[in-house]
């Protein structure tokens, strides 16, 4: 049996000057721009029909603050789609919190590199299923690497940053993908530093290395830009799941047009 494509909104959630919970759309992590309040969207994207919905704070991690738990509550008692929120998770105890707010899955990227045992204790205490490892990596042209793709005739490998994307790591993403799988992750959500933001595609070369190593499901996210680029990390790549968030926030394409674009085309999707 076929399973069916998960087309996933995001938001991308910061504290504005006043101190209030909003949401942010940039390029490559930076130059963000005001989008909209977080609970309005989470309501537009439960009634639109989306698989999931994707909460991050952007900055808990560089600013080392806790992930703003009150927005998450309002946000999940306006969303009854699996929620995912991710920022500023560093133990058990926060993965507890965060559930405990109405998320149904953690992301975590800093906090699980920073001590990989993370990865397997929020399995054991609250199921695989609700541990995401995020990879943020970026192309490096140099021979510091394990695993090498082609990315438009240049041999590249896949760097892991953390505290997003402000801080490389050295550490190869493919290798960095394959632990955390082995350790219980129940997912692997990868973000291109390279195309975030750009609506220009998503980094098909590090998706598919991703989906070629590990058997845990991939959620393809950076640089969708139209129906016809998730259509591409599905075939090409093979993600389980497609992330994207300009091109729904700003009314370019709704989820229902996407999901009739794939389906148009064989691509197996929830109705």
């Amino acid at each position: 049996m076929t399973l069916t494509k998960r087309i996933i909104p995001c938001i991308d959630v910061d504290l504005d000057d006043e101190g209030e919970a909003a949401v942010y759309t940039g390029v490559n992590f930076e130059d963000l721009e005001y989008t909209g309040d977080p609970v309005e969207l989470a309501k537009k994207y439960n009634e639109a029909g989306a698989d999931e919905f994707v909460f991050l704070d952007i900055t808990a991690s560089a600013e080392g603050r806790e992930t703003m738990l009150d927005t998450v509550s309002a946000v999940a008692d306006e969303c009854f789609i699996p929620l995912t929120v991710g920022g500023g998770i560093r133990t058990t105890e926060d993965v507890k919190e965060t559930l405990r707010a109405g998320a149904d899955k953690v992301s975590i990227n800093t906090g699980a590199i920073e001590r990989p045992e993370l990865i397997g204790e929020g399995a054991a205490a609250f199921g695989s299923q609700c541990i995401v490892i995020s990879v943020d990596a970026r192309r490096r042209f140099d021979g510091d690497g394990e695993y090498y793709a082609d990315a438009g005739g240049e041999s590249c490998w896949f760097e892991c940053t953390v505290k997003g994307g402000r801080e490389g790591t050295g550490l190869d993403a493919v290798e960095w993908a394959r632990e955390a799988a082995d350790r219980g992750a129940g997912e692997l959500f990868v973000n291109s530093i390279d195309t975030d933001g750009t609506k220009d595609g998503y980094d098909i070369p590090l998706t598919k290395a991703v989906c070629d190593n590990v058997s845990t499901p991939v959620i393809a996210s950076s640089g969708c830009g139209s129906p016809a680029h998730m259509d591409e990390v599905f075939t090409e790549a093979g993600a389980d799941a497609a992330l994207a968030a300009s091109i729904f926030h700003f009314g370019e394409y709704s989820v229902d047009e996407t999901k009739r674009h794939l389906a148009d085309r064989g691509i197996p999707i929830r109705p």
